[in-house]
């Protein structure tokens, strides 16, 4: 076994901020939702279902887009079932396929929260960044994003 590739002061310092990053957001952002009874894996559901065709997506590639485990998932939609947000239905054409269905009180939800997610997201992190920034931002983190998803 070769010796690892130990980070450099500058490669730590750069994947720590990352890391700090990251999570002090996402904590913002969740606690913030959670003035609307929301958290974010509730949202980013909300989001996906309300872009969707007929507001709904097949409960596995809900798991995919949000990546999740179908278990998971599985217990996350069960927690909005019981908010009224989503329903799961049986796929016609599949038995063993289950869509998850943005209600009507889904759809209100991601209505009424939309706005101020936005205004959030903007305040603590796209506003911090100039145009340059966010460009390099996303070219940096792109060839990342599409190794990973190709290792699932």
């Amino acid at each position: 076994m070769s010796a690892p590739r130990w980070l450099s002061p500058a490669e730590q310092r750069a994947w720590r901020t990352h890391l700090a990053l990251h999570k002090l957001l996402m904590h913002r952002l969740d606690r913030e939702l959670q003035e609307h009874s929301l958290s974010v894996n509730d949202y980013e559901i909300l989001v996906n279902l309300s872009e969707s065709p007929g507001r709904r997506m097949r409960m596995s590639d809900l798991a995919d887009a949000t990546i999740q485990s179908r278990s998971r998932l599985s217990h996350q939609i069960s927690r909005m079932e019981a908010k009224g947000l989503v329903i799961r239905e049986d796929c016609p054409d599949d038995r063993r396929g289950t869509f998850a269905v943005l209600t009507g009180e889904g759809w209100d939800t991601i209505q009424r929260v939309a706005p101020d997610h936005v205004t959030s997201v903007r305040e603590h992190f796209i506003d911090r960044l100039t145009d340059e920034q966010l460009h390099t931002i996303e070219a940096a983190y792109q060839p990342i994003v599409d190794h990973l998803k190709k290792l699932r």
